[in-house]
């Protein structure tokens, strides 16, 4: 509970500073507050030790650089989500399949967009949802672009989830069909999340030529042999370069089939 009570403290700080017409003093905080002064001053460190808050040789405390970058970030995001909508909006119609765009939280992917076709999939993914990244055609191809060291400690230990029979679920198999995935450029789901669909998906990056999401094209296994998987792969690689020249991507290539 007293960890829940200093973040709240430290979240109305962050907010009274961010709405102050000029640089409050620690001791105006303490008092608008009604925080204990020494308590005060512990909170105000350690937002200025993170970057959150700089604190003036006047005493005076003003934001600080982190909270630039957050918005940054933000604001990004933000432009990820409205660019990948209508690329995505596009890409459904043309194949009339669903198409995704998500990103990387730690093992998981996070789905940002869904449009969806006329031919309507029953899939577990929908906007806001995470799912294994191992097990989607979209979190494997962010893992595969993964400096090789974060990945290692990130697969390090750990007891991957077996979503379908199909799931690749050994840490070594994994890492070499995700080498795979990096030197072609595109990423396969063959019913490794959601039993009968498969799904193709390439990278998405940012203006600094990061990979910063994934877009995909999932498809009922039914429909997706191996000429269609092809004409798709292409698509979807063509869509994802797409998305990332709206993000300001400068030489984003895709890598030919």
């Amino acid at each position: 509970m007293r960890s829940v009570a200093a973040v709240d403290r430290a979240c109305s700080i962050l907010d009274l500073v961010a709405r102050a017409t000029e640089p409050p003093r620690v001791s105006a905080i303490a008092i608008r507050l009604g925080i204990p002064r020494n308590t005060t001053y512990e909170l105000i460190g350690t937002l200025c030790g993170q970057g959150f808050l700089e604190l003036g040789v006047d005493g005076r405390v003003k934001l600080g650089f982190r909270l630039l970058e957050l918005g940054s970030a933000y604001a990004q995001s933000l432009d990820l989500i409205r660019e990948a909508r209508t690329v995505a909006r596009d890409v459904a119609s043309r194949c009339n399949e669903t198409c995704h765009v998500a990103q990387l939280e730690g093992r998981e992917v996070v789905y940002l967009v869904k449009e969806e076709g006329n031919q309507l999939v029953r899939m577990a993914s929908a906007v806001g949802r995470r799912l294994p990244a191992h097990g989607t055609g979209v979190g494997k191809v962010l893992l595969a672009h993964l400096p090789r060291t974060e990945l290692l400690q990130g697969l390090g230990g750990v007891q991957l989830e077996q979503m379908t029979p199909n799931t690749i679920t050994d840490p070594d198999e994994l890492v070499v069909e995700l080498d795979q995935i990096a030197a072609r450029g595109y990423a396969t789901d063959k019913e490794e999340s959601t039993p009968d669909v498969r799904c193709v998906a390439a990278p998405v990056r940012n203006d600094r030529g990061e990979v910063v999401a994934a877009m995909s094209i999932s498809v009922p296994a039914a429909r997706m042999g191996a000429r269609r998987q092809g004409e798709l792969a292409a698509v979807v690689m063509d869509a994802a370069a797409q998305l990332s020249r709206r993000l300001g991507s400068p030489s984003h290539v895709p890598v030919a089939l």
